[in-house]
Formats: structure tokens, C-alpha cells, sequence
């Protein structure tokens, strides 16, 4: 299963169990939709941290790839310029 997946399906399951935990307390109409209001922004704001902690872990990823492709090249270069020379 893949880091994306995961998170996916844990924030899915978060917003579910709230939701109905919301839906089910027995308050107000204007106090389900402020703790409705109030859980939407930090799935939000969860979900954008998240989505950013993974952005940087692929730009990380990719860099590293990029390095190790580079340093490759380099080292078969050198060897094809000492079997040339």
C-alpha cells in the first residue's frame, strides 16, 4: 500500500468518525454546524501539511535519484576515457 493511499484512507476515516460523532451528540443545530465548520478546517489544514510533508519528500527523493543518476554518468565516463586512453 502506498504512503498516499494510507494517509488517504486515515483521513477519510477521521472525517467519518467525527462527522458521525458530531451528528450523534446531542446539541444544537448551530453548535453541530460550528463543530462541523470548525472540523472542516483542520481537515483541512491537516491535509495540507500533509500533502506538503509529502511534496518535500519526493522533491528529497527526486533530488537523490538526480544525484545518484549523475555521479553514474560520471563514473562511466571515466571508465570509458581509461579504456579509450
Amino acid at each position: 500500500m502506498s504512503t498516499g493511499k494510507f494517509i488517504a484512507g486515515c483521513v477519510v476515516g477521521a472525517v467519518v468518525g467525527a462527522v458521525a460523532g458530531i451528528l450523534l451528540a446531542p446539541q444544537s443545530g448551530e453548535e453541530t454546524r460550528e463543530d462541523i465548520k470548525d472540523l472542516s478546517r483542520e481537515v483541512v489544514d491537516k491535509t495540507d501539511r500533509k500533502v506538503k510533508e509529502l511534496q518535500e519528500k519526493a522533491e528529497n527523493l527526486i533530488s537523490d535519484i538526480q544525484n545518484r543518476g549523475e555521479e553514474l554518468v560520471n563514473k562511466l565516463q571515466n571508465m570509458v576515457q581509461r579504456e579509450q586512453g
